[in-house]
């Protein structure tokens, strides 16, 4: 965490005796940008319009229009002002609007000199995908971006590596273009479930060298892949580690949905920093074995999953720094950060419908 402080504390051209309130904002070029857009500390906006936006942005940026008439509203509900926001638009001017705007209600701000005409004129790469990205650092300082696709699938991208988590291309109305991403390094499949588990989608990402990770039944229908049952351990590369750990239900109407000892759930360990995949589970006793989390995915729906009331008592049990509800459907996790206010654990909700 010094390191991630000390490097923000450069990008922003401040020392760590400096004022943390700055009246005016702090204007960067394209290589200092994009150095900041990979802090986890950091929001990255996108103030033109949808329309500019949906034609191709900054991977991980948030759209908030700022010729909108709630644009500050918009943006005090959905920016954390503890956080440095980055802000760019089309040339720059937009932005600088917006990035004065936004000191006065209290935020540090960066803005992209030459917007993203500048970005594209230095060969950056941009992206037409709006899935939502989380970036966390790992011990030695690498970062490990986090985007949320939809339900039960998320995709990891470390130091050039692809992680893909139960990829799956539709449920219902919602689709996720996996022909757009790169070919995965590692699929890691939790179990045999259509919302979990698509051959069609797993050969989109697969490439030779791909290697599929997954318990004994999805291995048996596909007819290859590497099997982890409840309590293997893995070597997956030079600093990363899999642990495949329980995934049950426990209420006894709920019991033929995932019985105990089929499905797995995943603790993957990146250069020290350790991710908890729960899976589909309830709050299972095998919960308290986990320790020094620092992030979780706790599913959220009946009857095949955890409540909200059985979340909040997985999350206190397991306690991670951040927790990420997914798998939840129609349920209103709403209730799960206020219920985890006063645990130190900080809920971010992303669109895991």
């Amino acid at each position: 965490m010094k390191k991630a402080f000390a490097l923000l504390l450069t990008l922003l051209g401040l020392n760590a005796n400096s004022s943390c309130s700055q009246e005016l904002f702090r204007n960067a070029d394209v290589e200092e940008f994009a150095k900041l857009t990979l802090c986890p500390d950091v929001q990255l906006v996108d103030v033109r319009t949808p329309e500019e936006y949906a034609e191709g942005h900054l991977a991980g940026a948030i759209n908030i229009d700022v010729k909108d008439n709630g644009f500050m509203e918009q943006a005090l509900a959905t920016l954390d002002t503890a956080k440095t926001v980055a802000v760019y638009c089309r040339s720059g001017r937009r932005s600088a609007t917006a990035a004065s705007e936004l000191t006065k209600e209290g935020y540090k701000v960066v803005n992209l000199s030459g917007g993203i005409m500048a970005w594209t004129a230095d060969k950056m790469p941009t992206t037409t995908d709006t899935h939502e990205r989380d970036v966390f650092l790992t011990k030695s300082g690498k970062s490990v971006q986090f985007f949320a696709l939809m339900h039960a699938s998320i995709r990891i991208v470390y130091d050039g590596k692809e992680i893909e988590i139960d990829p799956v291309s539709q449920l219902g109305e919602r689709k996720v273009d996996y022909s757009l991403f790169p070919k995965a390094d590692y699929i890691l499949v939790t179990h045999e479930h259509g919302d979990h588990f698509n051959q069609e989608t797993i050969a989109t990402l697969s490439k030779d060298a791909t290697r599929l990770i997954t318990n004994q039944r999805c291995a048996d229908i596909m007819g290859k892949g590497e099997v982890m049952n409840n309590g293997d351990s893995l070597t997956i590369d030079t600093d990363m580690t899999l642990q495949a750990v329980p995934a049950y239900n426990t209420t006894k109407e709920h019991l033929q949905f995932h019985p105990k000892g089929r499905d797995n759930g995943f603790v993957l360990t990146i250069d020290g920093l350790r991710i908890y995949i729960a899976g589909d589970t309830e709050d299972i006793p095998e919960m308290d074995n986990l320790s020094d989390i620092d992030i979780a995915f706790l599913p959220c729906n009946q009857p095949y999953t955890m409540t909200t009331g059985q979340l909040v008592s997985a999350a206190r049990r397991i306690r991670p720094q951040v927790l990420f509800p997914y798998h939840y459907g129609q349920t209103d996790i709403t209730p799960v950060n206020k219920d985890l206010q006063a645990d130190s654990i900080e809920v971010r909700i992303r669109h895991y419908e």
